[in-house]
Parts: structure tokens; sequence; C-alpha cells
């Protein structure tokens, strides 16, 4: 089998890191031996949350093999940045392996990562063997761990790979039907804006209405009943939002083509379309059964202060 090396070598440690949940901070001493699985993360990336069902199932499938899982979280967003967001994403996602804390980017450096999700796999002598960069790869990542497990001395490692349930966030995505991609709405990123109305939205450009602040990082409301349309071709619809007063919960609804979204409506709104914000994170707004086609989706918010970071979908 062949074994993709990426540009670090051996395994450079967590040193960087500045603080770790679900374990105390693994030194250089308790991973020799042990093969090591590394994946980058953060916490709102769809790409990451549609690996997540994988990485979970082989931290728990070959635990007793000899197999560490850690999860570095570096963020993308300045919200992620917070242990106590991290904290509360891994809980609700049940990310139970060890995870360091990366928030000033020293691990990720370290690595020369540039990438989320980004896997490496590294041997029981701190070699990296492998990674893989972006989703996707499930099977040839599985049967490295195997083998190299194998070559550290475990002659009982199963043959057999892991079956995910994918549901929610964890579902792979449509690609044959992904014709829109991830989209920014901080000024500094920000493409495909159209200032005209929803109906009148060419394919995946994106308006706003009401009294909205453009930031370098996000879109940002500034009274009640603002609202944002994206003209979409896909299957799911996220955004990343976030309420700038602490503990501020805000109302929001959700139309698909200037209706409630009934069977079509994502995992965080009702069939009506109605949701609230409640913490900072990814919320899917459409998940749309049957065929796909160019359709737009309008979110309006009850209530100022509103942060509006990127769609994505799948």
């Amino acid at each position: 089998m062949r074994l993709a090396l990426s540009g670090v070598e051996h395994l450079p440690g967590f040193d960087a890191s500045t603080g770790w949940l679900n374990s105390e901070p693994l030194t250089d001493e308790e991973l020799r031996g042990k093969v090591v699985l590394v994946d980058f993360w953060t916490y709102t990336c769809i790409n990451w949350l549609r690996t997540l069902g994988h990485v979970r199932a082989w931290a728990e499938k070959y635990a007793d093999e000899g197999l560490i899982v850690v999860g570095v979280h570096t963020p993308e967003f300045p919200f992620e940045r917070d242990a106590d967001n991290v904290r509360e994403a891994a809980q609700d996602l049940s990310v139970e392996y060890p995870i360091a804390l990366d928030p000033d980017y020293g691990v990720w450096e370290a690595f020369s990562n540039r990438y989320w999700p980004a896997v490496y796999i590294a041997d029981a002598e701190g070699r990296i063997r492998h990674h893989q960069f972006g989703e996707g790869a499930y099977e040839e990542c599985e049967r490295i761990i195997q083998q190299l497990l194998r070559e550290a001395g475990r002659d009982d490692v199963a043959d057999d790979l892991v079956s995910v349930a994918e549901e929610g966030f964890e579902a792979q995505a449509d690609w044959p039907n992904l014709e829109t991609s991830e989209t920014y709405l901080g000024s500094a990123q920000a493409r495909d804006f159209a200032d005209r109305p929803p109906d009148r939205l060419e394919l995946n450009e994106w308006t706003l209405a009401g009294d909205w602040t453009v930031e370098p990082g996000a879109s940002v409301l500034s009274e009640g009943g603002g609202r944002i349309a994206f003209r979409f071709h896909a299957r799911d619809v996220h955004l990343v939002l976030r309420a700038r007063e602490p503990d501020a919960s805000v109302p929001f609804r959700v139309l698909l083509e200037g209706a409630p979204p009934g069977p079509a409506h994502g995992v965080d709104v009702d069939e009506d379309g109605r949701g609230t914000l409640v913490r900072p994170r990814l919320y899917q707004l459409i998940r749309q059964p049957g065929s796909i086609s160019d359709r737009t989706c309008e979110i309006s918010f009850d209530a100022p202060g509103v942060e509006a970071y990127a769609f994505t979908f799948g």
C-alpha cells in the first residue's frame, strides 16, 4: 500500500497548544510507541463535520489496539478562539478523544498545515506516514491505520472497516448536485454580492436587505428586520452565525422560494422555517429531499446584533 508523505516527516508534538480538552496534555513520551492520528478541525467547518463520523469511529474502534486520535482545534472565526465555545461544540458533537487547543496557530505551523480538515497519521516511531487534506479517502486512511498498527506489533487488528451513520451535519454532500461553493459575507473575502431584490438574483449571488454593516469578517445587522437572500444550487444550505450580545437569543425565519421550507427544512429550523440563534456556530437551514434545482433561500432576523459569517453548502 502506498503511503503519502507530508512536508513534515516526524510528528512535531503539541507543545504550542494553549490547553487541552478531554485529556491531560499528551507528551512525546506518552505518544512514543503509539500510532497517532492528528485531525485538524474548526467546529463551524462543514467539510470537517462531514469527516467526523469516521474519525470518531476510528478513535473508538482502534483505541485498544494502540491508536491515539488527537483533534487539533485551530479556529477560523474569532469566536472559535474561545475555549468554552470549543468545549460546548465538542460536547454537542460527541468529540470525546483528546483535543489540543490551538488558537494561536502554533501547532498548525509546526505541522506546516494549511487545510481544514487535515489528517496526519504517524507510525509508532513518530514518522508521519500519511496525510489526507479535505474530505474523502476514508477507506484508504483506515487501511493505513490498520497497517501501521500491525507494523507496531498488533497482529489481532481486524480487517473490516467502520460503518458510519450519515445524519445531520455528518451526512456526505450531494456532490453531483453541488454547484454553489462556500461564500464569505465579510468585506475581506466576500464575492458575488448583488445589489438587487431576491427575486432577481442570479445563481450563486446573494444580497442584504435592511440596516447591515459589512465588516471585514462578517455582515452585522444593526436593526431588527434584516434579511439575507442567496440563490443557490445544492441539497443543503448552512450559515455560520453569532449574536453580538452575550447570551442573546435571536429568532429567525427561513423561506425557500418565498415559502416555508416544509420537508426541506434543515436540522436547525422547523417546517415553518423558524429557528433561533443561541450560540455561535454553523446552522443548517435547508436540506432538500428529491430533485435539486436553482432556488432562493431567504433568512430574516427579528433582532439586531446578528453576525453572519459564511454560507456553506452540501
